[in-house]
């Protein structure tokens, strides 16, 4: 890489956005933080800007907005608050890409922002497509502006296509961990409580991911993004269980041949080849060794048990306005579950609930998923 890139990191404060500013720090001369934002973490926020020495921050929280401002206006960083702000700052000539890794839904506005800019995307909040695919991968394709995708899965069958773009894909292969309960059944998971449930094998992410990765919820979302990333039908994706998160995901090609791409459970690889691609930087991330694995395994995913992810494939069947049904029902599920309000196997309830009881539309406008989204999470939060 010649020359430096400025980098707005929506989501700054979280598991993604740290480490992101890990890799910045580590590549001072490749990356500039151009733009920091949180919604409520005001103090690392701070914290962050003090060092990065951004150009602009943004408090999605209001109310913590003259916190902010009183400790960064001496160091000449713009401070402004406000979902609007995120839409603004994303706009502005200075930045160079956009790292989404906001949780959730409140991704979506932001995201579109910046590709209507032209800004190239990098993406780590998977429910900007899960919600709008259709018309996020529209639009990204008439602004000819790239999404680099972020996630481990993602960033590994974006790795095994580099040079193979003009092959057609046979199936790809989504591995996943199985979380803290793989291998349990039903009748097992009645009384596990949010504490097991934040304890995931391999990964160390936010509460909300951590509990999608424990309901098989995450890797549902994944074959939803993966759809709209590489432009796959139902029948070409797959998922397997490899509890080692060594084998990130899998491409077979046309011919039967198939490529993996592998290492460590470590985001900042995946994050730094979304902030540099084409280009590989050298890093000094720990390497895998093959001796510490001698024997890597794999085995299918149990849909009985872990509902969330047959929900997410019949809702991407579907298509339309349903897999913004059914973000929007787990985002609140996922809330519910870490006050103690539901059960964890009650999260598949909830979601299927919704997934029945919404209004579907075939083709839904922004508006729509708007509507959508609104109509779920009051339908959700009553839910009993």
């Amino acid at each position: 890489m010649s020359t430096s890139k400025n980098i707005a990191i929506l989501g700054s404060t979280g598991s993604i956005g740290t480490q992101a500013l890990e890799v910045i720090a580590a590549n001072p001369e490749h990356f500039t933080a151009e733009v920091l934002t949180a919604q409520n973490s005001a103090t690392l926020l701070i914290e962050q800007a003090r060092k990065f020495k951004p150009n602009v921050v943004v408090i999605g929280n209001e109310a913590k907005y003259q916190e902010v401002f009183d400790a960064l206006d001496p160091l000449d960083i713009k401070v402004y608050a406000g979902a609007n702000a995120l839409c603004s700052v994303v706009q502005m000539d200075s930045v160079d890409l956009v790292l989404t890794a906001l949780v959730g839904y409140a991704g979506l506005k932001p995201t579109i922002a910046a590709i209507e800019s032209g800004k190239n995307i990098a993406l780590a909040n998977k429910e900007t497509l899960v919600v709008a695919g259709e018309l996020i991968t529209k639009l990204a394709a008439e602004k000819g502006i790239n999404i680099y995708p972020v996630d481990s899965e993602h960033s590994a069958i974006f790795q095994c296509l580099v040079g193979e773009f003009h092959n057609p894909i046979e199936k790809i292969v989504l591995t996943a961990s199985g979380g803290p309960f793989r291998g349990m059944k039903r009748a097992e998971l009645l009384q596990v409580k949010k504490e097991q449930a934040l304890k995931h094998p391999n990964w160390e992410m936010g509460a909300k991911i951590t509990i999608d990765s424990a309901s098989m919820m995450n890797k549902g979302l994944e074959v939803i993004e993966a759809k709209w990333l590489f432009g796959l039908k139902k029948s070409q994706i797959e998922v397997i269980v490899h509890p080692q998160s060594i084998i990130h995901s899998l491409v077979q090609f046309e011919d039967g041949s198939m490529k993996a791409q592998m290492g460590l459970p470590d985001m900042k690889l995946p994050i730094q080849f979304a902030m540099t691609y084409p280009a590989r930087l050298k890093t000094d991330f720990p390497r895998f060794n093959f001796m510490d694995y001698p024997e890597l395994t794999f085995e299918a995913p149990d849909l009985e048990t872990f509902r969330n992810l047959a929900l997410s494939f019949e809702a991407m069947d579907k298509g339309g306005n349903m897999p913004c049904i059914l973000n929007a029902a787990n985002e609140v599920a996922v809330a519910r579950f870490l006050k103690d309000e539901i059960g964890f196997l009650e999260m598949s309830d909830l979601v299927a609930h919704c997934m029945q009881k919404i209004s579907f539309l075939q083709q839904p406008t922004y508006e729509d998923y708007v509507q959508t989204d609104e109509e779920t999470r009051i339908l959700a939060k009553a839910f009993k």
